[in-house]
Order: C-alpha cells, then structure tokens, then sequence
C-alpha cells in the first residue's frame, strides 16, 4: 500500500502536482541552461564522484562549462535568451547509467567482503 502510493506521488504521468512541480523545475534548469544531472554535488557523494571520472572527457568538460555558464549568469542576475532556453533539454541523462553501474559494482564489492574502491568519507 505505501510502495503503491509512494509510486504514484512522485510519477509524474499519473499525479498532476508531481506533474507541475516537474514542469516548474524544467523551467528553471532551462533559464540557466542546465541539466538534472548538473546539480549532482561530486563533494557530497564519492559514487558520484567515481562515475563522473568514468565518463568521456567531453562529456564532463560540457557538464563544467553549463555550471560555469549558470553561475555567471546568477551571478549578473541574468537568463539565457528564449530562443537558447527553447533548445535546452534539462532531463536529458548522462550520469544516471554510470551512477547505477558505480553503485551496482560498490554493493556487489561490500556483498563479497572486499575493501572498497575509494574512501567514504564527507568532507
């Protein structure tokens, strides 16, 4: 019963709140020309850390400048233009697939008792 309710509060095709607070996050990534995946902090959580090593350079050279680029513009209190904010695809993934293969292969290493790949520390 709570799976099933818990499943349908955060689908956005079967609740329109979840729906709406989807669109308002669009919107918002799309002013500043970011995507979903940009707002993982590789400083807070080492598996993201490791995926984002994994990944092709320019696909992490291209997540560093959309950063840049929406930190300056916060910075001047700007937007993109509406024509570049029409071209920008905020839930386009490009981290989840090596995110779930990097904790796929931690829980696996835990389940068979060895050392971990890297510290799990915070700072």
């Amino acid at each position: 019963m709570l799976s099933a309710l818990s499943k349908w509060l955060v689908d956005p095709r079967r609740n329109p709140l979840a729906s709406m607070h989807m669109k308002a996050i669009s919107n918002r990534l799309r002013k500043f020309g970011l995507r979903y995946d940009d707002l993982y902090d590789p400083m807070f959580d080492l598996d993201i850390k490791e995926a984002l090593k994994r990944l092709p350079r320019e696909i992490v050279d291209a997540r560093n400048q959309r950063l840049k680029r929406a930190i300056d513009l916060s910075m001047k209190h700007d937007e993109l233009p509406e024509e570049l904010q029409a071209m920008q695809t905020p839930y386009r993934s490009y981290l989840q697939e090596m995110l779930t293969l990097v904790k796929k292969e931690r829980a696996e290493r835990e389940a068979l008792g060895a050392l971990p790949l890297y510290q799990r520390t915070l700072p």
